[in-house]
């Protein structure tokens, strides 16, 4: 990955659906409320306007596909204030899926999965997120809508980028794959048009598509940003929410990454030194990384290494700004944080395979918002503009580039409109819940804490030792079903999650110390 798609990914981050239905000569049809009965064996049904069909969801790198049931869906890309029925232009198709309750009544709200990045597809990433929403799905069924500009939403897929991973950020190298990124988008869309708040707008088209039922939001991440905006714009139609890793609306995503980072990374080494096997192994790990990042700044290092998904022999050159975007994928999860101080040992030995190997697993589908140009519509739009430099954070293993690469973009890509109250403080007395990894590198349990200020019905919980998204997480999946239920955070008996706690450090790839 080269480095500006590491920068573009560090703005990023089961079970499966199965519905039976017997092989009739004609398929069942059902007109339906969200609530009316749907016979198993139906392979097509109807709720509201919108008629559902059997389908099957592709699964990324696999074969495997998840059992759906697709309604077609069509809305104008220039959502404006000329009323629809004069309204001209772009119509643009978003894929809607549904994954059917368990429940041949299920309950009146649906529940929405809302994914991250900006730039991921909830129907793509439901495969990590079904067990998580399992137990929610035997009463309730789960909407999955790709947000306009990703997945199978008319997707703004950009030029793969050219630049060399050795080479340092090249800021004109940057301008130059946005404006063929933009060359090839503005072929067949509108940049301006697939912001948050357009997105917000389709979700609510498609809720009164389908009769007005209320929604229960879960969103994940940047989805957080569109469960708050959806709240805030249609109060009404929302029953509740669940917000795991949440970015405030205050928040100007870009400005904090290097901090969070950074903080992230001096508890796990603490953590280390704390522990007298992991501390003989391998003594001060932040202070190691910095050695490392030294190294490779002042002299980039080619290597090789077995890809963990094709096994073939793969040549490829690692400096400082690659290491930072490696070492922020490993802080995502307490299992992979866990190999961070071996890992990094095994650098300073000129041994890059386990960092370049493993971060191969983890960065999985983020490597493609790498070209993504929905996120640059996101960004350019929402935050962009509203963020300073910070020479403070020039020591920092991230350091001061993200910005400088954020500005640059959109120096180039076109700038949708953003609501004035955008980035209001949320207050509502809807019940929302909120999620949040004590050692999240992304976004931090003191966002979570900002946000309840505004809630007069909310609780935040806190999953010891975990990382970013912790919503599939120990018990979590059986609190979020219980809130749902019954709408009262306070109430939750949340003593299972002190079961949880951060995964011991790796001494060798046998694991930790007994």
């Amino acid at each position: 990955m080269n480095n500006r798609n590491v920068i573009r990914v560090v703005l990023a981050v089961a079970v499966i659906g199965y519905l039976a239905y017997t092989n009739l000569s004609k398929p069942v049809a059902t007109h339906a409320a969200a609530s009316a009965p749907i016979p198993p064996h139906a392979k097509q049904f109807q709720i509201g306007s919108l008629q559902f069909a059997a389908c099957e969801l592709a699964q990324k790198k696999s074969g495997a596909t998840t059992a759906a049931f697709c309604a077609p869906f069509q809305v104008p890309e220039n959502r404006d204030a000329i009323p629809p029925a004069q309204r001209g232009g772009r119509k643009i198709d978003l894929k809607l899926a549904l994954i059917r309750s368990d429940a041949e009544a299920a309950d009146t709200d649906i529940v929405v999965y809302l994914a991250g990045g900006p730039g991921q597809a909830a129907t793509e990433t439901w495969p990590q997120m079904a067990a998580a929403l399992a137990p929610l799905r035997k009463h309730h069924h789960i909407l999955l809508l790709d947000q306009r500009g990703t997945g199978g939403s008319h997707p703004l897929t950009c030029p793969a980028d050219t630049q060399d991973s050795e080479e340092r950020v090249d800021l004109e190298a940057v301008r130059r794959h946005v404006r063929d990124c933009l060359a090839a988008v503005e072929k067949e869309a509108d940049p301006r048009a697939y912001t948050t708040t357009v997105a917000v707008a389709d979700l609510e088209a498609v809720r009164q598509a389908l009769g007005a039922p209320q929604f229960d939001l879960v969103g994940v991440s940047y989805g957080t940003r569109m469960a708050q905006q959806y709240l805030m714009r249609h109060p009404h139609a929302v029953r509740s929410v669940v917000l795991d890793s949440v970015a405030p609306n205050e928040l100007v995503l870009g400005e904090d990454f290097a901090i969070n980072l950074e903080a992230t990374l001096k508890v796990h080494s603490a953590l280390c030194k704390q522990n007298a096997e992991c501390a003989r192994a391998f003594g001060d790990p932040y202070a190691s990384l910095l050695k490392l990042r030294d190294t490779l700044h002042a002299q980039p290092q080619v290597y090789t290494y077995r890809d963990p998904l094709s096994f073939a022999s793969v040549h490829k050159t690692i400096n400082d700004a690659s290491l930072a975007g490696l070492v922020r994928l490993f802080a995502y999860t307490p299992e992979t944080a866990a190999l961070l101080p071996l890992s990094i040992a095994a650098g300073l030995r000129g041994d890059y395979a386990p960092l370049a190997g493993q971060s191969e697993l983890l960065r999985g589908d983020l490597a493609d918002l790498g070209d993504n140009g929905m996120q640059m519509s996101v960004l350019c739009a929402e935050d962009v503009d509203l963020l300073l430099p910070r020479p403070q954070d020039e020591g920092t293993v991230l350091g001061t580039s993200i910005i400088n690469v954020l500005k640059t973009e959109c120096e180039v890509w076109p700038r949708g409109a953003r609501p004035a109250d955008f980035h209001t403080a949320l207050k509502t007395d809807t019940p929302v819940l909120i999620l949040e990894g004590e050692l999240d590198p992304v976004t931090p349990p003191r966002y979570g804490e900002q946000v309840l200020k505004g809630l007069g019905n909310g609780r935040l919980l806190v999953a010891k030792g975990q990382g970013h998204n912790v919503i599939g997480r120990g018990c979590v999946p059986k609190l979020v079903d219980e809130f749902v239920g019954k709408l009262q955070p306070q109430n939750l008996d949340a003593k299972c999650l002190d079961a949880l706690g951060p995964t011991p450090a790796f001494i060798d790839f046998n694991g930790s110390s007994p």
